[in-house]
This record gives C-alpha cells, sequence and structure tokens, in this order.
C-alpha cells in the first residue's frame, strides 16, 4: 500500500511566538470574563469563576495589565510585518474576491493581509486606551490621583474600548476558523506549501527566494 508524501511545510510562527500568543489569548478570556462581570448585574454570576465578587475585582487589573505586557511582546516580534501597504488597499477594494475564497484574483499577500493588519493596530490602540482608563479607575492605587469627572469618563471608555475589542477578537477567531489551517499554523507552528501559496503568496515567495527566514 502506497501512501501520499507528506505535503512540504513551512514554519509560520516559531515556538517562542505561539506560546507568547496563547498566553494572550487566556488572558484575553480571562480579562473579558471578569470585566462582563463588573459591568452589568445580569452577568455578575460569572464572578464565581474568580471566587466572587471582590476577588473579580482585585484579579481583573492584574490579569488585564499581564494581557498588555504579553501582547507588547508579541507586537515587538510583528510589527515590521504590520505597515499597510499600496497591495492591502488594493486586498481591501476586493473584499467581494477575499468573502468568496477567491485568491488568486487578489493583489500578492505578504506574512499578513490587511485585515489583519488592521486588527493588529486596533488592538494596539484598545489596549493602549484600557491600560490608560484601567488605571485612571483602579481605586486601590491610582483613583484618588484624578477628579471624579476624569473617573466617570474613564469607566465609560473604558467599557467602551472593552466591547469593541471583544467584538474585534471575536472577528478574529471566527476568520482563523474560516480559512482552514490557521488554527494549526498557531498550534504547530507551520503550514503546507500549498496554504502559504494561496493566502500569503508574497511572504512564501520571500521565503524561497530568501529573502526573509521562516518563523
Amino acid at each position: 500500500m502506497k501512501y501520499a508524501p507528506h505535503p512540504r511545510q513551512i514554519v509560520r510562527y516559531r515556538a517562542p511566538t505561539r506560546i507568547n500568543h496563547w498566553i494572550v489569548a487566556i488572558c484575553f478570556v480571562l480579562t473579558a470574563l471578569s470585566g462582563l462581570a463588573l459591568f452589568h448585574p445580569s452577568l455578575f454570576p460569572l464572578t464565581q469563576l474568580f471566587g466572587g465578587g471582590p476577588w473579580t475585582r482585585i484579579l481583573h487589573p492584574f490579569i488585564g495589565l499581564a494581557m498588555v505586557i504579553g501582547f507588547a511582546l508579541l507586537a515587538l516580534r510583528m510589527w515590521r510585518d504590520n505597515f499597510l501597504s499600496a497591495d492591502d488597499r488594493a486586498w481591501m477594494r476586493g473584499m467581494r474576491d477575499v468573502l468568496r475564497n477567491e485568491d488568486e484574483k487578489l493583489p500578492p499577500v505578504g506574512r499578513f493581509n490587511a485585515g489583519q493588519k488592521l486588527l493588529f493596530w486596533a488592538i494596539i490602540g484598545c489596549l493602549s486606551a484600557l491600560l490608560l482608563t484601567g488605571f485612571v479607575i483602579w481605586r486601590q492605587y491610582f483613583s484618588h490621583f484624578f477628579p471624579i469627572g476624569v473617573i466617570r469618563f474613564s469607566v465609560l471608555a473604558h467599557a467602551l474600548f472593552g466591547w469593541v475589542l471583544i467584538c474585534a477578537i471575536v472577528v478574529h477567531i471566527y476568520a482563523a476558523i474560516w480559512i482552514k489551517g490557521s488554527v494549526r499554523a498557531m498550534t504547530q507552528g507551520k503550514v503546507t506549501y500549498g496554504w502559504a501559496y494561496k493566502h500569503h503568496r508574497q511572504w512564501f515567495r520571500d521565503i524561497l527566494r530568501g529573502r526573509r527566514e521562516q518563523g
């Protein structure tokens, strides 16, 4: 019995990047759940996941701070690949082809497509706003430095940017599931030549030509 040869593969994410990503992901889930628990009385039962209301209030800012630090380390690895180019703008104009999965009609994509790049900068913006407003409303350590008007505004802004971030991550998760092979890239680290050519053609060509290293 003959077996088909295993398709050749390219390293997309090395182990440190994958570990970093999943630490941020876990922190995000915990921060989102604890934040939602404090957002509205109907969601207060979620505090039981953290040992009750007082513990939820104590843990939420610390987990959020860990998420920000973790994403900052991840961003340092990826920021050079996340600047928008002319091809990215053309890619966005061809959104119908993107949704139809007709990648051959689109400009060749680098390591990340325009949607991933926009998400990257949206997360940076949201986390920056959450960090700043979070310090203002962190009653145990910092709130006494600010007038009540600033605290009230920060509470509203914190909730707003929290919802925006949750929505952005939901889109990120959906897109990762929608494009088969994306989740495996972040769990196992490798993608096939075919996947790389179809979804990130310019990145694939750059690696084959030795213009950049894998992962």
